[in-house]
């Protein structure tokens, strides 16, 4: 099946699974993020009617659209338009687990997703689509490299907006390694939080004071996740967004207080407005933290997924 720019579609099937992901980790605004172990599912194949065939399973199916402006129908097109391709069609089949609008990452796996799924439908896509492509792309439709980062190579990833190799600054991403030991888990209230009315409550400005503890906490992160979880704790401490962010979550930000006043290392997951924990803790540990929490949120045990997109 083939298409303009001798591209050659696959006639079958292409199936891939991508991660949850927290973005920040406290300290590391827009560039660090953390892969979970909670996966969302997309099927999809190439058709040769100009029709697309979308149908959604799952966490917030009654919310997005079904048709060709599907975030992951959209990421999809965006990566067949930069391989040189053009398919008639699509269907796509998605199953959501990671929930929406909760500071999880839903959207960056589903421009992840369908990002993965048009390289995989194509022949000769890993040479046409590159991981730095693929990420540059997704930075591009998420509007900022940190979720997709993990979502796409899995474990923790940095990220950054590099000018050095272009007059438009791309998003790019390295990995590190997550040491075995830690563990997460994401209390998940019912409320959303878009994160274009996050980023509104930030300031313009911050103090000095406040940069140089952030600079240093989160080259402290980098640190605690790879090689001593148990600096986690000073390490996800954060002065630069959460407390400005918190009128518009008062529950979670009353959540993340209380957990950390125990000496838990709890952060603001992404824009919010869930609550995310690390730790190394055993599974009665986690016990422990879940009721002292209280009532209010959805408590999910996570490991910490090492595997990033992965194709089915």
């Amino acid at each position: 099946m083939a298409s303009m720019n001798r591209v050659t579609f696959r006639a079958t099937m292409a199936q891939v699974s991508v991660p949850a992901s927290s973005a920040n980790i406290g300290p590391g605004f827009d560039s660090l993020a953390i892969a979970l172990d909670l996966r969302d599912h997309y099927a999809a194949q190439i058709l040769d009617d100009a029709t697309f065939d979308v149908d959604v399973t799952g966490e917030g199916a009654e919310d997005v659209k079904k048709d060709k402006n599907h975030l992951v129908i959209k990421a999809m097109m965006k990566g067949f338009d930069f391989m040189g391709a053009k398919p008639r069609g699509i269907a796509l089949r998605a199953l959501n687990v990671t929930p929406h609008g909760r500071g999880l990452g839903s959207s960056s796996s589903a421009i992840v997703g369908g990002l993965a799924l048009s390289r995989a439908l194509v022949l000769g896509g890993e040479e046409l689509l590159t991981d730095e492509d693929l990420i540059s792309l997704a930075t591009e439709l998420e509007g900022h490299p940190d979720n997709v980062a993990a979502a796409y190579f899995g474990g923790a990833t940095i990220s950054w907006m590099d000018s050095s190799i272009s007059e438009t600054p791309r998003g790019r991403a390295v990995r590190i390694h997550v040491d075995e030991r830690i563990k997460a888990i994401a209390f998940i209230p019912e409320n959303h939080l878009a994160t274009s009315k996050a980023r509104k409550l930030l300031p313009e400005t911050i103090p000095h004071t406040d940069a140089v503890l952030n600079t240093s906490h989160a080259a402290l992160l980098v640190h605690a996740l790879s090689h001593r979880p148990d600096l986690l704790f000073s390490a996800t401490e954060d002065h630069l967004h959460q407390d400005y962010r918190a009128e518009a979550m008062p529950k979670s930000a009353t959540l993340l207080k209380k957990l950390r006043a125990a000496g838990v290392a709890a952060t603001i997951s992404g824009a919010g407005p869930s609550v995310l924990v690390l730790h190394t803790g055993t599974e009665q540990d986690a016990d422990d933290i879940i009721h002292a929490a209280g009532a209010g949120f959805t408590a999910k045990k996570l490991a910490i997924s090492a595997q990033g997109v992965a194709q089915n």
